[in-house]
C-alpha cells in the first residue's frame, strides 16, 4: 500500500485521450505537442510519445526536459528570453518562438540558423478568468498589430496563436479561427507553419472532433501551412487522482474532515481560481467539507456528499488532479509533497517518486 498523499496516474484513463489525439493527427494532418506548462510528469512520456509529436515549453528548463525526456520535436517559447539562456535554449530545441518583435530582433543574429516563430495575439480568447485571459487589456502576450509584425516577417517561418482556454465549444473555436484568418490571413499565407496553441477541449465527452479535424485540415490547406496544436489539459484530463487520507473530523456548523494534503500546496490552481476540487461519485445523504492540513484558513478542497459519515483513516480520491496541478505543487507549511504513482494498463500500481525531508530541505537554503 502506497502511503498517502500521492498522485495516481491511471494509464487506462490516459489512453483514451491519447487515442483521440492520434486520430485527430491522422485525420487533420495537424501535429500535437504536449504543453509542459500544464503537465510535465515525465514518467509517462514514453507512453505519450507514441501518440504525440513532441513538446512545447514556457521556459528553458521545460525546453531541456522536453528534449531529454520526450522523443520528437521540441518547441521553445518564453514570454521573455534572457541573454544567459538563449544559447542553451537554441541547443535544446527545434523551433524557437519569440513573444515580441523586439526579442526577435535582439536575438536575431544568434538564432539565425534556427527555425524561428513569433507569437501573435489576435485580441480574442475564450478564457472566463481575467487572470488567465491572454487577450486582457494591456496584455504582454504576443504582438497584436499586423503593422508591427510585417517589418520582421522575413525573420520567421511561423506564428503561434494561443487564445483558447478550456474551450469545449467547437463553433466558438471556428468563429475565432475565422476572425484570425480575416485579420492575419495575408501574413499567415507567407508562413510555413502555424501553432494554434492549446486550450481546445477536444478530448472531452461529446466534442465534435470530426468537425475539428475538417476545420484544421481546411485551414492548413487553404493557407498552405503545417498546423500544430499544443494540448495540455486535453492530453491528460481525467487521468489522475490525488489520493488522500482523513486524519481528523469535527463539527462546526458543518461536518468537517481534515486530510493529509493541502489545496494550497497540492492543488494550487483550484485555490487561485476559487474552484472546488472534484470527487466521484459525490452522492449520498452525508455532506462534508473536506479540508487541508495547512494553517491557511481557506485550505478547503470543497463540499461533497457521501453514503456514510466520514471517519479518520478513510481514503478519498480527488479527481482530475494532473493538469496545472502537479507542476504547481509546493512545500508550503512543510506539508509532505505527494508521491507520484502510476497504475499500469494491467491494473498494477507502482511508486515512481517519493518526496521526503531531504527534498524539502534542498528546496531551501
Amino acid at each position: 500500500m502506497i502511503q498517502t498523499p500521492y498522485y495516481l496516474i491511471d494509464k487506462s484513463r490516459l489512453l483514451p485521450n491519447m487515442e483521440k489525439i492520434a486520430w485527430l493527427r491522422e485525420q487533420s494532418g495537424a501535429k500535437a505537442l504536449l504543453a509542459l506548462k500544464c503537465f510535465a510528469t515525465w514518467s509517462v512520456f514514453d507512453m505519450m510519445s507514441e501518440y504525440m509529436d513532441g513538446t512545447t515549453s514556457s521556459s528553458l528548463f521545460e525546453v531541456k526536459l522536453g528534449r531529454e525526456k520526450f522523443p520528437g520535436e521540441t518547441h521553445a517559447y518564453s514570454v521573455a528570453w534572457a541573454d544567459h539562456e538563449i544559447e542553451e535554449t537554441l541547443a535544446n530545441s527545434d523551433k524557437i518562438i519569440f513573444n515580441t518583435a523586439n526579442q526577435l530582433r535582439r536575438f536575431e543574429e544568434v538564432s539565425r540558423s534556427h527555425t524561428r516563430g513569433l507569437r501573435v495575439n489576435p485580441g480574442v480568447s475564450t478564457s472566463e478568468f481575467d487572470l488567465a485571459d491572454p487577450a486582457r487589456p494591456f496584455s504582454r502576450l504576443g504582438e497584436h498589430a499586423p503593422e508591427d509584425i510585417e517589418p520582421v516577417l522575413d525573420l520567421v517561418s511561423g506564428f503561434m496563436f494561443h487564445n483558447n482556454c478550456e474551450n469545449d465549444d467547437f463553433d466558438r473555436f471556428d468563429a475565432m479561427l475565422g476572425s484570425i484568418e480575416q485579420r492575419f490571413g495575408h501574413l499567415i499565407r507567407q508562413m510555413k507553419w502555424i501553432s494554434l496553441g492549446g486550450g481546445i477541449h477536444f478530448t472531452g465527452e461529446g466534442y465534435p472532433i470530426d468537425k475539428l479535424a475538417e476545420r484544421l485540415k481546411r485551414f492548413a490547406g487553404e493557407n498552405e501551412v503545417q498546423v500544430y496544436l499544443e494540448p495540455g489539459e486535453a492530453a491528460i484530463t481525467n487521468s489522475t487522482t490525488l489520493e488522500v487520507t482523513v486524519l481528523d473530523t469535527l463539527h462546526n456548523g458543518k461536518n468537517l474532515a481534515i486530510v493529509d494534503s493541502s489545496i494550497e500546496a497540492h492543488m494550487l490552481d483550484l485555490l487561485i481560481y476559487r474552484e472546488s476540487a472534484k470527487m466521484a461519485p459525490n452522492e449520498g445523504p452525508e455532506e462534508w467539507m473536506i479540508c487541508g492540513k495547512s494553517c491557511l484558513a481557506g485550505d478547503i478542497f470543497g463540499e461533497f456528499r457521501f453514503p456514510e459519515p466520514i471517519k479518520a483513516g478513510d481514503r478519498l480520491s480527488m479527481q482530475d488532479a494532473a493538469g496545472y496541478t502537479m507542476v504547481k505543487k509546493n512545500w508550503f507549511n512543510g506539508v509532505k509533497m505527494p508521491a507520484i504513482a502510476i497504475r499500469e494498463l494491467d491494473g498494477t500500481e507502482r511508486l515512481v517518486r517519493d518526496f521526503g525531508y531531504e527534498d524539502f530541505s534542498a528546496a531551501l537554503s
